[in-house]
């Protein structure tokens, strides 16, 4: 009689638990990271002013020459040469090292 009672598979709670973990992960190692970087590009272009060195998203390398009220920059690239550009197009800081060499030490 007992073997006609057999229970039917289901969501248990190693599963749930399984689950509950995974969505933990994921939210920390790829949400969290993403908005705490969004977060600081937001802070660095609302922080933009005249004279910062910067490079835009194309790698072009220039120093802020005006911030228009319309969102966009004067950048100077060479002496005399300027461009107008949006503020969403700066990547980052001119003087920020993105590849630093490694350091070395001498030889013995």
């Amino acid at each position: 009689m007992y073997l006609l009672q057999a229970q039917a598979p289901g969501f248990g709670g190693f599963q749930f638990i399984f689950l509950g973990l995974m969505i933990l992960v994921f939210w920390l190692f790829f949400i969290r990271p993403q908005a705490k970087k969004a977060k600081s590009q937001k802070t660095f272009i609302d922080n933009l002013q005249k004279g910062d060195k910067v490079v835009t998203i194309a790698g072009i390398h220039g120093t802020i020459n005006k911030v228009n009220e319309d969102g966009t920059i004067s950048l100077e690239i060479n002496p005399g040469s300027y461009i107008k550009i949006e503020k969403s197009a700066i990547s980052l800081e001119w003087t920020t090292q993105l590849n630093k060499p490694a350091a070395t030490t001498p030889a013995k």
